[in-house]
């Protein structure tokens, strides 16, 4: 067999399955077969056009699978171990990894932008939502799977979960902090968990989804917060006694919640952005105290490599937090195109779906 089903980016609103070859893995990387994996909100933003991919692109970047075939110089792995990959494949020698950006890995002139170099697959690379993905540096990125654990159980770790988890250690989020953390998609969720393992105090989600509220309530949130019931913002400094939060962590990516986030703070507060921006930002001058509140705002790309990867395993593994939640809704990849359907539209109550080839 010389081909396999994968899904690809065609044009704007046309994600579609066919047929593409099998990737030849190089002397660094591995070919492995997938046998779980999921849709990103990130793809969403593909699918209608919001971040630029190449026509013909496979897409996605969170894959669980088994090794098919090694590099003949990948040393440490075998064939039909079980594995992940981060959706972060850094090389381990760039620059940007000696510098400690993993995430920053590789060329940084792609359409324009200098960031986000690490993210290949279904960006600069084939990605993962097909029967076979070539893992680059495989070495640097592949981490074997703890016996005991299913797929779904490590579903979360290439993306969602680093990324979530990132927004609390960005944030620096200390024991005893209060944290707001706006929208409870995926990977505001995520970041629900990550604050709480973190020794946060007081957790604060926003939402409105009432099935999202009550998830992020079992991650760890102590308050869960309605935006359409009332000024979101009223809201939570009536429940932080007027002092507003220690941390706000922003994960959808719009003005609204950006600018939220920042009203919220305490002064010398941190702002924690996970979101992927489809527009310019705007920083109000009174919310931004005219530059003088000692305010602090970090972004963050899923951190990857094998690593990071080892080390959310292990505290799925060993039982710090249930991500199992997550997962509402099952397809096959020959599913993929009402998969994405269901998902870009959050019907459903769909939080993440798993693709099983």
């Amino acid at each position: 067999m010389n081909s396999m089903k994968a899904a690809v980016f065609v044009e704007k609103n046309r994600i579609v399955l066919e047929e593409k070859p099998i990737p030849e893995p190089g002397p660094l990387d591995a070919l492995v077969r997938v046998t779980t994996t999921t849709i990103c909100g990130t793809d969403i933003h593909i699918l209608r056009g919001e971040y630029p991919v190449t026509s013909g692109l496979i897409i996605g970047h969170e894959p669980v699978g088994v090794i098919e075939r090694l590099g003949s110089q990948v040393q440490g792995f075998f064939e039909g171990q079980r594995v992940i990959a981060g959706a972060i494949t850094p090389s381990g020698h760039s620059f940007a990894c000696l510098c400690g950006c993993a995430s920053q890995d590789g060329p940084h002139a792609r359409h324009g932008f200098r960031a986000i170099g690490g993210w290949k697959f279904g960006n600069t690379i084939d990605g993962c939502q097909a029967e076979y993905v070539r893992v680059p540096d495989a070495m640097a990125n592949l981490c074997a799977i703890p016996d005991g654990l299913s797929d779904e159980q490590v579903l979360m770790c290439p993306d969602i979960m680093s990324t979530g988890f990132s927004g609390a250690e960005r944030g620096d989020v200390r024991i005893g902090d209060s944290v707001a953390v706006f929208a409870l998609g995926p990977i505001g969720l995520c970041a629900v968990a990550g604050a709480r393992l973190k020794g946060a105090a007081t957790i604060i989600g926003v939402d409105t989804v009432a099935e999202r509220m009550s998830v992020a309530r079992r991650l760890g949130a102590t308050y869960t917060v309605d935006f359409q019931a009332g000024d979101v913002v009223e809201q939570i400094m009536t429940l932080t006694d007027g002092r507003g939060v220690d941390v706000a962590i922003e994960a959808l990516g719009t003005q609204g919640t950006f600018e939220s986030a920042l009203r919220v703070l305490r002064p010398g507060g941190r702002l924690s952005s996970l979101g992927v921006y489809a527009n310019d930002l705007r920083i109000p001058l009174e919310a931004f105290a005219a530059g003088l509140g000692d305010y602090s705002i970090v972004s963050t790309l899923c951190p990857g490599g094998k690593e990071r990867m080892r080390r959310l395993m292990a505290v799925v593994d060993g039982g710090a937090v249930d991500l199992s939640p997550l997962v509402t809704h099952r397809f096959r990849l020959d599913e993929i195109e009402a998969a994405y359907d269901l998902f870009a539209h959050q019907r459903d109550g769909v939080l993440k779906v798993a693709i099983t080839p």
